[in-house]
């Protein structure tokens, strides 16, 4: 029974993959032909269906600044970055889309050691940085046991030093993964969706208006209270939205 319950959920899988590839290239036959709303409503509907890819969210984001809708052409570009964060592409397709925000926020400067290891610390993912400790720590184990069984004392001395060496960068390798991982953690970004949001100072409805945010910014979700989310801002600014202004990027 449970042979015949799998094969049927495989079955299932590649009927859905089959009717979203068929919808994926209507979808691109209605963009080339310039109808970008019909476009738009099929590539939806793949993402209804639970199918996630880069492809598909780039597709959509075209479509949407071919009619100008900022908000949501810099919300799926950023989407397919999230999944293809090395696509030249897609990141010189979304500069285009953010040069139609109304919002000109500046970026606080990283400086100094703080900086240094940060952008080391993006260079890999933390998967990436993970299976690299685990490759040095297999290092380790070879160098040390072939020392600990080793007769030269030329050999000996040279695979200990090498192997305090590989666990040294064990060490960094594993402190560099748990810093991207905690900065990963912290990211939470979002993309304003409205034509106008109020940020208030307080999540209250009736608190002061510290400034006002237009539709395609992006921001950092750091708290939660209610339907209402505070925001930070690449400049520094702090301030409370209701959480419908805004689209979380990392909800798939």
């Amino acid at each position: 029974m449970k042979k015949l319950l799998y094969i049927l959920s495989v079955l299932s899988c590649l009927l859905i993959q089959a009717q979203n590839q068929a919808v994926f290239e209507k979808a691109n036959t209605f963009y080339n032909e310039g109808k970008y709303a019909e476009a738009i409503d099929n590539y939806q509907s793949i993402i209804e269906s639970g199918e996630h890819s880069a492809a598909l969210y780039f597709n959509l984001a075209n479509a949407n600044y071919k009619l100008n809708n900022i908000g949501p052409s810099i919300y799926f570009y950023e989407k397919a970055l999230l999944l293809e964060p090395n696509d030249a592409e897609i990141k010189n397709n979304l500069a285009f889309a953010q040069n139609m925000t109304i919002d000109a926020i500046d970026v606080v400067p990283e400086a100094g050691l703080k900086k240094i290891v940060n952008t080391l610390t993006h260079k890999l993912t933390f998967d990436t940085w993970a299976k690299t400790a685990v490759a040095l720590v297999f290092m380790f184990v070879v160098l040390f046991l072939v020392y600990y069984f080793a007769y030269s004392t030329l050999r000996k001395r040279l695979t200990f030093i090498g192997s305090l060496v590989f666990l040294a960068l064990v060490f960094i390798t594993l402190a560099f993964a748990f810093h991207k991982y905690n900065l990963d953690k912290r990211d939470n970004p979002a993309i304003v969706f409205v034509q106008e949001s109020k940020v208030k100072s307080d999540p209250n409805p009736r608190s002061e208006e510290v400034f006002r945010l237009h539709e395609g910014t992006k921001v950092q979700v750091v708290d939660t209270y209610n339907y209402w989310q505070k925001i930070k801002l690449s400049d520094g600014k702090t301030g409370w939205v209701i959480s419908e202004d805004i689209k979380m990027l990392k909800e798939f």
